[in-house]
């Protein structure tokens, strides 16, 4: 049930969008790591990055520990950017 000016479905046509474009990022993230050759040694730190890695990620560039520290250090926001004031509300 849809109110104001948006009509029906409006809500799950956002939810959609957003899940569609996060799918979308994640294939061309895959992408551009598929056509790259992996690393031997860790770019941050030097150190050798197991082969079980390279193989399960190709394209990998860093080590486990240094990506934890990259992955720690990127902020999610929790708004949704589309627009919906009830997830702006939080």
């Amino acid at each position: 049930m849809a109110g104001g000016w948006a009509r029906d479905g409006a809500v799950q046509d956002q939810i959609d969008d957003t899940v569609n474009d996060a799918v979308a990022a994640a294939r061309a993230r895959l992408k551009a790591t598929e056509s790259r050759k992996s690393a031997e040694y860790c770019d941050d730190c030097g150190e050798d990055i197991p082969d079980k890695r390279r193989n399960a990620l190709p394209g990998v560039r860093t080590c486990v520990a240094c990506q934890s520290a990259r992955d720690a250090s990127v902020r999610h926001s929790a708004i949704n950017r589309r627009g919906s004031k009830d997830s702006q509300l939080r």
